[in-house]
């Protein structure tokens, strides 16, 4: 089974997500895969943390969700908010060489619990030699851009999709849910999942079907 996750590194649900969908999965053979999303693609104008918006989905709905899941985030104050494409081509590099879920998980705290800019080549090389890659390659690579290719399909892939807000979360391909997830939830959905392959497997046989 699989489950894939859009997310974007700017986005504070994203995170919070992470612990709910752990435990849906707990014990089950589940192949996950997060998947780049920009919410703000160059060159729409990033957010401000100072600004009203974010001030107010923060201290209304971000803060106290948070509090109640048990999370450490705060909003961070990188003014204007990063753009993430050059993240997102690092998380290409990640995966290529077996860190892409290590990867994904320290730039979301990157953000959310150290407040640094991960729009910063710098700064994401750090991180990245933090996860045992290659700094110089890493850097390199991002220089160059000879990992915006596949990035740029996986945008692709979302806009196919009909991605629109993160995270969204979709299973085999077909079971969407959009947000933060409750745990009962998803793990309804693996359970119809594990029924339906349960009773497909029945009604074959030992000669298949």
């Amino acid at each position: 089974m699989k489950i894939q996750i859009w997310s974007d590194y700017v986005c504070p649900f994203c995170l919070l997500a992470k612990g709910p969908i752990q435990e849906a999965v707990a014990g089950r053979d589940v192949e996950i895969e997060w998947m780049p999303f920009e919410l703000r693609p160059e060159p729409v104008p990033t957010l401000e943390p100072e600004g009203a918006y974010l001030q107010n989905i923060w201290n209304q709905t971000i803060y106290p969700m948070a509090e109640r899941m048990g999370v450490d985030i705060r909003l961070p104050d990188v003014s204007p908010q990063p753009y993430t494409r050059l993240a997102f081509e690092g998380y290409q590099y990640a995966r290529e060489h077996g860190d892409a879920e290590a990867y994904n998980d320290r730039l979301l705290r990157a953000f959310f619990e150290d407040g640094l800019d991960i729009g910063d080549l710098d700064v994401l090389t750090g991180l990245a030699a933090g996860l045992g890659l290659d700094a110089p390659e890493f850097r390199a690579a991002l220089l160059d851009g000879r990992y915006g290719q596949a990035h740029q399909a996986a945008l692709r892939q979302a806009h196919d999709l009909q991605i629109r807000s993160v995270p969204t979360i979709i299973v085999d391909g077909a079971h969407r849910i959009e947000g933060v997830p409750r745990p009962g939830a998803l793990r309804e959905v693996l359970d119809k999942l594990d029924k339906l392959e349960a009773s497909v497997k029945t009604s074959c046989g030992v000669e298949g079907c």
